[in-house]
């Protein structure tokens, strides 16, 4: 049987995608080139791996099986290119990894600034998404690690978590805000102007459920970019959420305004970032990988 690991990442590439035409697009080919490949390893295989009749391309039992070992294999290529760069003193090749919103706001930025400072030959593609996403993509091994809230991985004991220091949740607004008026500001205040935010992690939904009184309630807006929240805060009368390190800029150039609201524990845990830098045990990381991860602990403590 031979298989070619070109067509294990095109097959990877068709389950991701659930369609041939974005699929192939995705792997740069044709799309009569990119059926062919997968029509080639079937055939090597000795079996269908696509239910073809299904509407999202389903994998049969058999590909299902092949997708896990493909995902393997080229994650394992992945390492070795990596590895023996290093072992050259090339300190060349590719780091994939992905961070929450917050992280991505100020102190990944800041580590891969580092990183590509001493690695120029290496390059860096990191996902900006929810943990529940990262998290699929690291379990798929599309990525190596990710830098987000830890709280569902800790003891778990297929993860593998470096913590980041804490930092304290704070709502804002812009300068000017009929709000900052006011002496006295309590959660249910809040809920009389739009909500812009993520709400990252989840237990802040409850904290404000829990002192607003309300059964439940929805963001106005949400964006999986902190940054892009903030300029809709500092450009509407949205109540924005944000932790220090991503909201220090925009205090500084006066933009928007901390608001302290009277009626919530400043000393609640959910009320401060638990995030850290998760991977999965028994799957190395990259030699690139490892210093990249360095640098985002280093970056951490000086922030």
């Amino acid at each position: 049987m031979h298989i070619d690991l070109r067509q294990l990442r095109h097959f990877i590439a068709l389950v991701e995608h659930r369609s041939f035409v974005a699929a192939a697009v995705a792997v740069n080919l044709s799309q009569s080139a990119f059926s062919r490949s997968i029509q080639t390893l079937e055939h090597n295989v000795g079996c269908r791996l696509i239910d073809r009749a299904s509407k999202d391309l389903i994998p049969t039992r058999q590909g299902l099986v092949v997708l896990e070992h493909a995902r393997r294999l080229v994650h394992g290529a992945h390492n070795l290119v990596n590895e023996i760069s290093q072992f050259n003193g090339a300190k060349a090749g590719l780091v994939r990894f992905g961070c929450g919103p917050a992280p991505a706001g100020r102190l990944v930025p800041r580590a891969v600034a580092c990183f590509v400072g001493d690695y120029p030959a290496a390059r860096v593609n990191f996902q900006v998404d929810n943990w529940q996403e990262l998290n699929r993509r690291l379990v798929a091994e599309d990525i190596e690690f990710f830098v987000a809230d830890t709280r569902q991985f800790e003891a778990d004991p297929d993860y593998r978590v470096h913590k980041l220091k804490p930092q304290r949740w704070h709502f804002c607004c812009r300068a000017g805000h009929p709000l900052t008026a006011r002496d006295t500001v309590r959660v249910r205040d809040i809920f009389d102007y739009p909500l812009a935010t993520t709400i990252r992690p989840p237990n802040i939904r409850k904290v404000l459920v829990d002192f607003s009184g309300r059964q439940d309630f929805a963001p106005n807006v949400e964006c999986e970019h902190g940054y892009a929240l903030l300029n809709v805060v500092q450009h509407s009368d949205a109540i924005g959420i944000a932790n220090e390190s991503n909201l220090r800029p925009y205090l500084r150039d006066g933009a928007l305004v901390p608001l302290e609201l009277k009626d919530l524990p400043p000393d609640l845990e959910e009320l401060h970032t638990r995030y850290g830098i998760v991977s999965r045990v028994g799957y190395g990381l990259s030699p690139l990988a490892q210093a990249l991860v360095e640098r985002i602990l280093a970056c951490d403590s000086d922030i």
